[in-house]
């Protein structure tokens, strides 16, 4: 298992990869750029609730609990991703 600042800095890596993403569609599509806040603004919400759920004290087992959030992480990714695309 990761450590659980591996696992905050692969939160903030793929977050933060979508929200560059965003960034270089608005410069393509300044006259769009809106629509493309709409996601960022779901990557920042995401990831702050990411955090919390990695920094939650209170966990029965902490490897199931990872590994969930781990695949949170790619299936908000996945999900904000496709959202971009479809711009």
């Amino acid at each position: 298992m990761a450590t659980i600042r591996d696992l905050k800095k692969t939160i903030n890596y793929e977050l933060s990869g979508v929200i560059e993403e965003c960034y270089v569609w608005q410069l393509d599509n300044f006259e769009k750029a809106e629509k493309a806040e709409k996601i960022i603004d779901a990557a920042i919400e995401s990831f702050d609730k990411l955090i919390a759920r990695v920094n939650e004290k209170n966990v029965e087992n902490q490897k199931t609990h990872f590994q969930t959030v781990s695949k949170d992480l790619h299936k908000s990714t996945d999900s904000l991703m496709k959202k971009l695309v479809k711009l």
